[in-house]
């Protein structure tokens, strides 16, 4: 199975980008997993750290997944 690298990032709203205050931050990452495909890895990488996404709004996070080569 391939090796990728998953990073999460909080996204501000538009009211925050509008006014100025928000910014995009790295929430947790960057990770290796090893998995069949890039969705999977993205899947085991938030579920296998729980207690690190417990300080990330679910509706505001991006993750980001790339094939280590």
């Amino acid at each position: 199975m391939p090796l990728f690298e998953v990073a999460i990032l909080d996204v501000p709203t538009k009211k925050e980008v509008e006014e100025g205050t928000g910014k995009e931050r790295l929430a947790f990452g960057p990770v290796f997993v090893v998995a069949k495909d890039s969705q999977a890895a993205a899947m085991r990488a938030v579920m296998d750290n729980q207690a690190d996404m417990a300080k990330v709004n679910h509706d505001r996070m991006q993750v980001l997944v790339r094939p280590f080569a």
